[in-house]
């Protein structure tokens, strides 16, 4: 690679651009704000700042990262795969249905290789955890809960969260989008999900214009029941799942980077790695993205798969409006 380019400034963004950095040394860096102005402040690990998209095609780019808000991904994204240039989408792909159909259209279309950034899987445990559940470690599967808590005005301590984006309805904000990490390895795990049911609330406390909480009870195609839970509001981050089967269950810590087996004979910990550097599901996530672009072997996460969680959080917003919690209690 001698041309990258990240479009976006945010957290990801830079987090990219050092990564990249660091597997492409000798690579020309072009970095974009995902509005297009040209930043007065520094911008780290960027040997260029360009104005707009027509820029990184006129440079040739070989590799682009989009990790501008969601309602940006398909703006941003369409024109690379027109011409070619390969894209990493960050996550969620993009915030609406329609845009997502445009997307799988035009690679369709294009054969441009695109993924989507959902780095958890590339987490060990989660390796592992699919590894286990593949070989059949808990028996016939019964039932899962899924929960993620983070507070969120401590996703960005120098930022006031009220101006973030995971708080704007207009870039992408919302419990369901911000969170979907948590669909998306479900269903890797899973397989696909169908909604049975969901509560979107709005708590009084953190004063968002969008969900900061939502409970859903989903099903497999086997029939499993999975609940899941994604929130704005635990003050201390959560982040957890439960798969129950015939033979025992298994517990798996995603923060913690630990797997436990619980069954009759009691608690067995099958994997733990507190201390492994999560910053390496970032850099295997790129180099499993240029595998993909050589067309060599890689477990990127594909258009499609990333389309199905997009479709299952527009049923949700369609079937499910957010309820204020204020009103709730008042009723």
């Amino acid at each position: 690679m001698e041309r990258v380019a990240v479009v976006g400034l945010g957290n990801i963004a830079a987090r990219h651009r050092q990564n990249l950095k660091q597997l492409f040394p000798n690579a020309q860096l072009y970095a974009m704000s995902a509005s297009g102005r040209i930043p007065h402040e520094a911008v780290n690990d960027a040997d260029h700042l360009v104005a707009s998209i027509d820029v990184l095609i006129e440079q040739r780019v070989q590799l682009v990262i989009v990790a501008s808000p969601a309602p940006f991904h398909a703006l941003h994204s369409i024109p690379l795969i027109k011409v070619g240039i390969p894209v990493l989408i960050e996550k969620p792909v993009t915030a609406t249905l329609d845009e997502v159909k445009m997307l799988l259209d035009m690679v369709s279309q294009y054969q441009t290789p695109v993924s989507i950034g959902y780095c958890l899987r590339y987490l060990s445990s989660a390796l592992e955890m699919k590894n286990l559940l593949s070989a059949g470690k808990v028996g016939h599967l019964y039932h899962a809960h899924v929960e993620i808590g983070q507070y969120l005005p401590d996703w960005r301590p120098s930022k006031d969260y009220r101006d973030s984006v995971s708080a704007k309805i207009n870039l992408g904000g919302g419990a369901l989008l911000e969170l979907s990490h948590e669909f998306d390895y479900t269903q890797w795990l899973l397989g696909e999900l169908t909604l049975e049911h969901a509560i979107l609330r709005r708590t009084e406390e953190l004063g968002l214009e969008v969900e900061d909480s939502v409970d859903m009870l989903l099903r497999t195609s086997k029939n499993a029941i999975v609940h899941m839970h994604l929130d704005f509001l635990q003050r201390k981050a959560h982040r957890q799942c439960r798969f129950v089967g015939s033979q025992g269950a298994l517990e798996w810590d995603l923060i913690g980077n630990e797997i436990r087996f619980v069954s009759a004979q009691g608690t067995q910990v099958l994997y733990s790695e507190p201390a492994w550097d999560k910053n390496q599901m970032y850099t295997a996530m790129l180099v499993d993205f240029v595998a993909l672009i050589h067309q060599q072997p890689n477990q990127c996460v594909s258009l499609a798969e990333a389309a199905q969680s997009v479709e299952l959080i527009n049923q949700i917003k369609q079937r499910f409006p957010v309820t204020s919690v204020s009103d709730d209690l008042e009723g």
